[in-house]
């Protein structure tokens, strides 16, 4: 720097800016880059989330269709006079749900209750991991209520900023569809 540079501005007690400094600061080239830059990460970051999200909304109602349309073979009497076992309702289930959910990963369980009032749907999740063990398969005789749930873990691809909606292990979001119905008379 050269000594009227560093010199104090006349009645201010200020030192002055180099003269670089002053047309750096002035200058406005390449500032929307920097901008841009700035606001990119955090924007990408909230598109990544809002896709997971859908994602997962869109598995959720997936698998709540098809097993609601899988449910109807239980409520009309068909899987029972067919014989049908859990594997074989399961892949009933698989049938109506589109590609997007992976059949080896649904779980499926139901119940048989006496009144609606009695009806306890199952939670399969013990000490933070899906448990499988409890499931069932009873679909019940004519005028019974039944409860059908269908279960499938989610893999979440976006848990950035501490925004996770896992509920299963690390990643993972059980996705539950549940339907109750009492049989109807098929005998």
């Amino acid at each position: 720097m050269t000594e009227r540079d560093t010199q104090l501005e006349a009645g201010t007690g200020r030192l002055r800016m180099p003269r670089a400094l002053r047309r750096l600061i002035r200058c406005r080239s390449g500032s929307a880059a920097v901008e841009f830059g700035l606001v990119a990460i955090p924007f990408l970051a909230l598109i990544f989330l809002i896709v997971n999200t859908a994602l997962v909304f869109y598995a959720q109602q997936t698998l709540q269709a098809a097993t609601s349309q899988a449910a109807r073979l239980i409520m009309t009497g068909q899987a029972q006079q067919s014989g049908m076992t859990q594997a074989q309702f399961k892949q009933a289930l698989c049938t109506n749900a589109s590609a997007l959910l992976d059949c080896a990963g649904v779980y499926i369980n139901v119940q048989t209750f006496a009144t609606f009032t009695s009806v306890s749907p199952l939670n399969p999740i013990k000490n933070g991991a899906f448990d499988s063990s409890q499931l069932a398969f009873s679909p019940g005789v004519s005028g019974q209520i039944e409860v059908v749930q269908a279960f499938y873990q989610w893999p979440l691809f976006a848990t950035l900023l501490g925004y996770d909606l896992s509920n299963v292990g690390s990643g993972l979001d059980l996705v539950v569809a549940t339907v109750a119905f009492r049989n109807e008379p098929f005998n």
